[in-house]
């Protein structure tokens, strides 16, 4: 079976494929249960087994890490046709780590044809990470490839949910949570340069997602009260203009 390993930052507008795949890749998971020590009830005829039990919980971010190179020139066991010099790989890498954003770690694995026509389609590792440690080093004699480790932990995105209260029959009232909206890994700027043709919802599009992921053309009124525009000037953009855009 044939593989790749791929990383993509601020929803795949950057990103590379490792040019070499490693010897051996490491992940690590688990549970986070718990065990407590609980005495036995006694009812004075008889006492029930207590001690040590095991309480399950949700299991532990899944870890990922494994060593290899930068190459320096096409070798016969490249992954990959396409080849950058290795500070390229580098700078990436830690340009990435200094936004304290996600990257995108893909695992992607492809069996041979024999397989495939029995409909065995391949497995893949698609999961949200942040680099928790990245080092390397010239390797050994003058070919300029560079050795490296890594290793990654899964990320989770966590957001404050909206809810809305509302009140029943009764008079008591309810706390009802709002559609959770979906993961968004995109690099939001603050202010956009307006161009020819843009109006407030082909903005609000380019930059907002609703709850199940879709361009959201509504929040075109945010931008609009953010900005102070009423709804005859914001028809009419100039183009060239730098206009604020509101957080999430």
């Amino acid at each position: 079976m044939a593989y790749s390993i791929n990383l993509s930052f601020n929803n795949s507008q950057e990103g590379f494929q490792f040019p070499v795949n490693p010897e051996s890749l490491e992940m690590s998971g688990g549970s986070n249960g718990k065990t407590y020590d609980i005495v036995g009830a006694n009812d004075g005829r008889s006492e029930s087994r207590g001690g040590e039990v095991n309480v399950i919980k949700g299991p532990k971010l899944r870890e990922i890490s494994f060593s290899g190179i930068f190459p320096a020139q096409f070798y016969p066991f490249l992954a990959t046709n396409v080849l950058y010099e290795p500070m390229y790989y580098v700078r990436a890498l830690e340009n990435w780590m200094a936004t304290k954003r996600p990257v995108r770690f893909i695992y992607a694995g492809h069996y041979e044809s024999t397989l495939a026509a029995q409909r065995f389609i391949g497995q893949e590792l698609n999961i949200p990470v942040s680099i928790e440690k990245f080092k390397w080093k010239e390797s050994a004699g003058d070919s300029g490839d560079l050795d490296f480790d890594i290793s990654f932990r899964e990320y989770n995105f966590y957001a404050a949910r909206k809810a809305e209260v509302k009140t029943d029959k009764t008079g008591a009232q309810l706390i009802i949570p709002m559609s959770a909206r979906r993961p968004d890994e995109r690099i939001r700027p603050s202010t956009y340069t307006v161009r020819q043709g843009d109006t407030p919802s082909r903005i609000a599009m380019m930059f907002y997602t609703d709850s199940s992921g879709l361009p959201d053309s509504s929040r075109y009124k945010d931008i609009q009260k953010l900005n102070g525009f009423s709804d005859a000037a914001a028809a009419s953009f100039a183009v060239g203009s730098v206009i604020k855009l509101p957080a999430l």
